[in-house]
């Protein structure tokens, strides 16, 4: 099957081109792009006028949590480890059916798919373990809907209060008791896991893989941690986790190790090129400097941070050190949304107040560079997606230009940015078909999978409020440990997060 639009404007994303725009077509055949310029004499089975539309890359969604979508729009003013404790529970956790997971998943992929994401990184954790059948649905679910997605097994396996700071001072003995009876994932039964997983489903439907995803460096083991890498080695896939989202997390590498968890990383041997770090909000100076000889990746996770209060991160000397940046929703319960377009706008306003230098303010072309080959990057999927070019996968989308978002038109960048929101998407084209048009994804009927979403509800909430009241024993202590490192003077970490005029 082929498809040529024909006489669009198009933003490549491409080296040296960037988010400049050019007039052409674009020829599609298969799963890959084989043209982009003049194709006007190339004959296709599908047509698309591109007179009056805007083509660019499809957006790529480099950090989410598809499990929280079942908190969407429930918790409100709470600091990370708090949160925590309500939607990655300590005691009672929920084993869902592969059903309501495959329902979960499917919700995350429809908003993404029909508000311009076509790539998407989820980073799956089941409480209290992933099952074969859980992650089976997961993969099943982006099959149906469409999108292209790296899939994590998201693993800790520490005991819960040895990977906070201060948990084993402040929280009761009996609670401790509790908590630690709960036990922790068996590292080896994981890695066992990741390759069933790896050889069932890495390359499924040709834009489906799988990743390792050891939750974060205090969360896990030397060892899983350094297994995990050798794994992402051995299958080139990414080693996707979390560092420093909170200041408690600052103060957890000197509480623990002595050092900065970055620094700690890279004595592990883990900052690689196919490294990702989510958030990476309390780096120092030399952490950043550390980061860019690696050539690791970070994803800013920009609505997320703010909702948790977990601080900004400064991301354009992050990019000057040789950092590749991805942007990320996040989970959907901490930032209550898939949708890039938003992630985009609020990444590109949030730095303007960190600091009265403009040098260090992103422009449109930066946050879109971020939102589609900085996130593919990310993914291990630099040289395969994340830009229109011959001979690369075929994920785009198609936009109209005489939307409001889009009227009057000035510099195209600067409209996908700060006037987008989706509406004006008239097309998703993903892997070479074209998976969502006029607001509709083509795959799966949208309403009747919501409709037998929301009759599994009821029964799913009325268990998670047990849980919640079982957990909501922690939250005094947890608020002291945010209330204890947030009252900490941890002066190196400023150079790279306070305001330009918060210094003397």
């Amino acid at each position: 099957m082929s498809i040529l639009i024909q006489g669009a404007r198009i933003i490549t994303m491409a080296p040296g081109q960037g988010a400049r725009p050019i007039t052409g077509d674009i020829l599609i055949e298969g799963d890959r792009i084989t043209a982009v310029g003049d194709c006007e004499t190339q004959a296709a089975d599908t047509v698309i006028d591109g007179r009056g539309k805007l083509v660019m890359p499809g957006l790529v969604n480099g950090h989410m949590h598809s499990p929280e979508a079942l908190y969407k729009g429930r918790y409100d003013n709470m600091p990370l480890e708090v949160w925590m404790l309500y939607a990655y529970p300590i005691l009672g956790a929920q084993t869902l059916s592969p059903r309501l997971a495959y329902l979960r998943t499917a919700l995350c992929a429809m908003e993404s798919l029909k508000s311009g994401t076509t790539c998407v990184t989820d980073d799956v954790y089941e409480s209290p373990n992933q099952t074969p059948e859980q992650l089976d649905a997961v993969f099943q679910a982006y099959e149906d809907v469409g999108l292209r997605a790296t899939v994590s097994g998201h693993v800790v396996d520490r005991p819960f209060l040895d990977t906070i700071p201060f948990a084993r001072d402040l929280v009761p003995p009996k609670l401790c008791a509790e908590a630690d009876a709960q036990g922790a994932a068996d590292g080896a039964a994981w890695l066992a896991h990741c390759r069933d997983a790896l050889a069932k489903h890495h390359g499924r439907a040709g834009r489906l893989n799988f990743m390792v995803a050891p939750s974060a460096p205090q969360r896990c083991t030397p060892e899983l941690m350094q297994a995990a890498m050798e794994l992402a080695e051995t299958h080139d896939i990414p080693l996707h986790t979390h560092i420093l989202e909170t200041k408690v997390q600052a103060v957890t590498g000197q509480e623990f190790y002595g050092e900065t968890l970055i620094a700690y990383m890279k004595r592990l041997g883990l900052l690689r090129p196919r490294t990702t770090i989510a958030h990476s909000i309390w780096v120092t100076d030399a952490d950043i400097d550390m980061m860019g000889e690696a050539g690791v990746s970070i994803v800013h996770n920009v609505i997320s941070n703010q909702k948790l209060g977990a601080g900004v991160a400064p991301i354009k000397r992050i990019m000057r050190a040789g950092v590749n940046v991805a942007l990320g929703s996040d989970g959907i319960s901490t930032s209550d949304t898939t949708r890039m377009f938003s992630v985009m706008h609020a990444a590109g306003l949030i730095h303007n107040v960190q600091t009265p230098d403009t040098d260090l303010w992103l422009s449109a072309e930066e946050v879109l560079h971020c939102a589609t080959l900085g996130g593919a990057r990310s993914a291990c999927l630099g040289t395969e997606t994340g830009s229109l070019e011959a001979g690369k996968k075929a994920d785009m989308i198609v936009l109209d230009l005489d939307a409001i978002p889009f009227t009057p038109l000035n510099d195209p960048a600067n409209h996908l940015v700060y006037c987008e929101n989706g509406s004006s998407i008239t097309h998703a084209i993903v892997n070479g078909e074209i998976m969502a048009e006029a607001g509709t994804c083509l795959r799966v009927t949208e309403a009747d999978l919501l409709a037998e979403l929301r009759e599994e509800l009821p029964a799913f909430h009325a268990a998670h409020e047990r849980t919640e009241a079982l957990n909501r024993q922690f939250e005094t202590w947890f608020q002291e440990i945010h209330k204890r490192c947030n009252a900490r003077d941890m002066g190196m970490y400023r150079l790279g997060h306070e305001p330009a005029w918060g210094r003397r």
